[in-house]
């Protein structure tokens, strides 16, 4: 088995984590850290920092140079971080000495790198955020064709209260919403450039440090931290966290649709299944079981993320490799999961007379709130609590339905839209029909 299911050519489809994949490359992060460079050597130029002549070299030659990581795997090994021999073999490429000895000017390789990462979440944030949308846009429709169709609520995974399907769904995407709320706040605090120096001092900087920092910031479309961040790592944490809930927001679905196409429930199907190499009535909702995996295998590395939050000194080592190990595979777990909802909820197929029938197999014993409540009208709460608990014992004794055996308290309350499922649902129209017109404003 590959060690990244992710770049799997075998499971990479099963696992496919879409465009965000490609952010997560050898190739990919030198661009980027190119990139950081070229920005760096502009703001530089047009403060006066460096000439302004070699600050326009250093950009036309981000744009023109090909590093290969191959070249640089050496000397990364030797010095535990890239940006030695990426500056190195860039200035060489260069083949300009008079102008390539401003690049890299008054920064450290922390700065680089977190800074070019930052440039690589903030693409999957936004692919991410946009495959939530398609996902919401799916639910949507759902929660509204279905907001008034009824199916039994569960507690503990036995029979609680009615619901609806559209409810059901709505609860999916609510935790979405509230996610995408957050984005820009997130992308405002969380997305900074890095440009602090050595040990955070900004000294190789001079005396336009702040200058060029909110400098690189603009030119780079990223907030300016106005301070060192490189032992704070609460914006990388707030990122991976974001993209840590919206994988365990999907993982719900994921879980709910699992179980509610077992055999023996059946009040879901879905439009695309595998199959068994062995057993042709299998359905598989690999779908499903997918996000689910995803969520567990988040939450792991989450847990060594966080673990790794706390850096010694002004520079940590260890802390700071714990977090390349952990950070990609959570970007690119919450885009798969954002990839595989997508497909999950367009596939949805409520089974109208599995959930309605569904509803009755137990005796009407679902209804049993409903009925307590009703009692409760002209009866003390009391009392009505305990002629309900009789009842449904004796309908589990006898196997009388719970309906017939109220209709000797028929006197008591009226009973006519107890057992009515479609009556009993409380909020459940409104909740999914208000989720769908909260949806549809986004657009």
């Amino acid at each position: 088995m590959a060690a990244s299911l992710f770049e799997s050519q075998l499971y990479g489809g099963a696992f496919n984590a879409g465009d965000a994949g490609r952010l997560f490359s050898d190739s990919a992060e030198i661009r980027a850290m190119l990139l950081v460079e070229g920005a760096l050597a502009k703001a530089q130029g047009a403060l006066g920092v460096i000439p302004e002549i070699s600050a326009a070299a250093i950009q036309r030659a981000v744009m023109e140079v090909a590093i290969d990581p191959g070249a640089l795997r050496a000397e990364t090994a030797q010095n535990g971080v890239p940006v030695p021999a990426l500056v190195s073999a860039f200035r060489a490429e260069m083949n300009a000495p008079e102008h390539a000895q401003y690049v890299h000017w008054g920064a450290t390789s922390q700065d680089i790198m977190d800074t070019a990462l930052m440039l690589r979440l903030r693409q999957a944030l936004g692919l991410i955020e946009e495959n939530l949308k398609n996902t919401l846009s799916h639910l949507a429709e759902q929660a509204e064709t279905n907001a008034a169709l009824p199916m039994a609520g569960r507690s503990f995974g036995l029979h609680a209260t009615p619901t609806s399907f559209g409810a059901v769904v709505a609860s999916w995407g609510a935790p979405l919403l509230d996610l995408l709320d957050e984005l820009p706040e997130l992308r405002r605090t969380s997305l900074l450039v890095s440009l602090s120096g050595a040990v955070g001092t900004a000294s190789a900087l001079g005396p336009k440090a702040d200058a060029q920092r909110a400098e690189l910031a603009k030119g780079l479309a990223l907030s300016d931290p106005g301070r060192s961040w490189h032992t704070d790592r609460g914006p990388v944490l707030r990122i991976l966290g974001w993209m840590h809930r919206a994988t365990l927001a999907l993982s719900k679905m994921g879980l709910d649709c699992h179980a509610m196409v077992q055999t023996g429930i059946a009040t879901l199907r879905l439009a695309q299944t595998g199959s068994s190499s062995t057993m042709p009535h299998k359905q598989n909702p690999v779908a499903a079981a997918k996000l689910v995996a995803l969520a567990q295998h988040s939450t792991g590395l989450n847990a060594s993320l966080q673990s790794a939050a706390t850096h010694q000194y002004q520079r940590d080592a260890g802390a700071w490799f714990t977090e390349w190990l952990c950070l990609p595979q959570i970007v690119l777990a919450a885009a798969s999961a954002a990839e595989t909802a997508v497909g999950l909820s367009a596939a949805l197929q409520p089974q109208d007379a599995q959930m309605r029938g569904e509803l009755s197999q137990n005796l009407d014993l679902i209804h049993a709130e409903a009925l307590t409540f009703a009692l409760a009208q002209s009866l003390t709460r009391t009392q009505a609590q305990d002629i309900v608990k009789a009842l449904c014992k004796e309908a589990t004794e006898t196997g009388v339905p719970l309906s017939q055996l109220a209709q000797k308290h028929a006197s008591e309350a009226d009973l006519t839209a107890v057992f009515k499922a479609d009556a009993q649902m409380g909020q459940s129209r409104e909740t999914a029909n208000n989720f769908a017109q909260t949806v549809r404003a986004l657009a």
